[in-house]
């Protein structure tokens, strides 16, 4: 086989290109977090500061509105999003929007872990996103703002209802930061330190509308509720929660990291300058397929193409004549080749997801190593066909 694609010289100043947890900012060092409260209670005034802060940069940076509460809370994006479904869902009909593996897991949880009888999965698969024209406004809504494993977001929230009369769960873990989140439309939004800004993993972030808190405190689930999923003592918030009072011990290493991604984040010049470092992250890839039309987007659209996860499949005929095996073992051949070149990590398309490619955009991430990654793939892909067996 002759190569069109020799090996590249140069290699990416962060080689980091997993959707999480993701890279760090650009001069991020250890050196950042010597002011962490180390050794404190997160109780004691240093360790409340830190919280307190986190979130005011949390509502400042995302252009959270002053009437909705935000909160710290256990277990990663997962956990905030398992503390909605289990204290909130049950007074209304829920649809849930499944079109990629966490999507897919929350409504697994409606139908199989809480039993909502009145539960309606509206489904698409891998590249799509279902008929968003069927969600009911008189419905409680749970969703992925953007598909971390399927590179397809949501393009805006325009088929929320204004005037709805369900309560809408918004997993935007993989959107927020790098993509405007519309707050008017979204009564519980999740996501973790882990993802856009690069933080470290285990801390969820929990932000509710006024609709949401009036959920919480009129309505009381039919099923136990553990102590970690507990937001209403008396039927009242506990607004403590919402004002650094963490229900479990956070990490205040990991709560330093995070304010430093955040302050970082506002000296560039806050939300605006995130999505647009993503959106030219994005635009990097884009380009690159015009010219090698060995990979496409995932996502059969572009309005609903992600700038953070950026998932790519196969389009090379020679490949997809391959059985799902054999492609996939050609995926994890081009990931392995580069990534003992120490070009790029872990940038392989997610376990359930069709094989190819998952190359991370968000706004920690360089074009520059953006546009260097694509030159090792072009070069792994003609090294990792040739050696698969014919």
């Amino acid at each position: 086989m002759s190569f069109s694609h020799p090996k590249p010289a140069g290699l990416p100043k962060n080689p980091s290109f997993s959707s999480g947890p993701c890279a760090k900012r650009p001069g991020w060092s250890p050196q950042n977090l010597s002011a962490a409260a180390l050794g404190r209670s997160h109780r004691a005034k240093a360790g409340k500061e830190k919280l307190e802060r986190a979130i005011a940069l949390t509502r400042e940076v995302l252009r959270v509105p002053d009437d909705y509460r935000i909160g710290i809370v256990p277990a990663s994006d997962t956990g905030a999003v398992e503390m909605a479904l289990w204290s909130m869902l049950g007074p209304r009909p829920v649809d849930v929007l499944a079109f990629e593996s966490f999507s897919s897991g929350w409504a697994t949880d409606v139908q199989k872990q809480l039993k909502l009888p009145q539960a309606r999965v509206l489904t698409a698969p891998y590249g799509e996103l279902p008929d968003l024209a069927q969600v009911n406004g008189d419905h409680d809504l749970v969703f992925a703002w953007n598909g971390t494993t399927s590179g397809v977001r949501v393009p805006n929230a325009a088929f929320i209802a204004a005037d709805r009369k369900g309560l809408t769960i918004c997993d935007a873990t993989s959107g927020a930061f790098a993509q405007p989140l519309d707050f008017a439309k979204l009564d519980v939004t999740t996501f973790s330190w882990q993802k856009c800004l690069g933080g470290e993993a285990a801390h969820g972030m929990l932000i509710l509308s006024p609709r949401a808190v009036e959920r919480l405190e009129s309505y009381v689930p039919p099923w136990p509720l553990p102590k970690i999923f507990r937001l209403t003592k008396g039927s009242k918030l506990i607004e403590g929660v919402f004002a650094g009072e963490t229900i479990n011990t956070p990490s205040l290493l990991c709560v330093e990291d995070y304010l430093d991604a955040l302050q970082w984040a506002r000296s560039i010049g806050g939300l605006d300058a995130l999505c647009a470092r993503a959106d030219a992250n994005a635009a990097v890839v884009a380009e690159w397929t015009l010219r090698q039309p060995a990979f496409a987007f995932l996502a059969k659209q572009p309005q609903t193409r992600s700038n953070t996860s950026v998932c790519l499949e196969f389009a090379d005929p020679r490949v997809i004549a391959m059985d799902p095996k054999a492609r996939s073992g050609l995926a994890k051949a081009l990931v392995s080749l580069v990534e003992k070149e120490g070009a790029g990590f872990d940038f392989g398309a997610y376990r359930d997801a069709p094989p190819g490619l998952r190359i991370w955009c968000g706004p920690t991430v360089e074009p520059a190593d953006v546009s260097l990654l694509t030159d090792w793939i072009d070069w792994a892909f003609e090294q990792a066909l040739a050696i698969l067996p014919a």
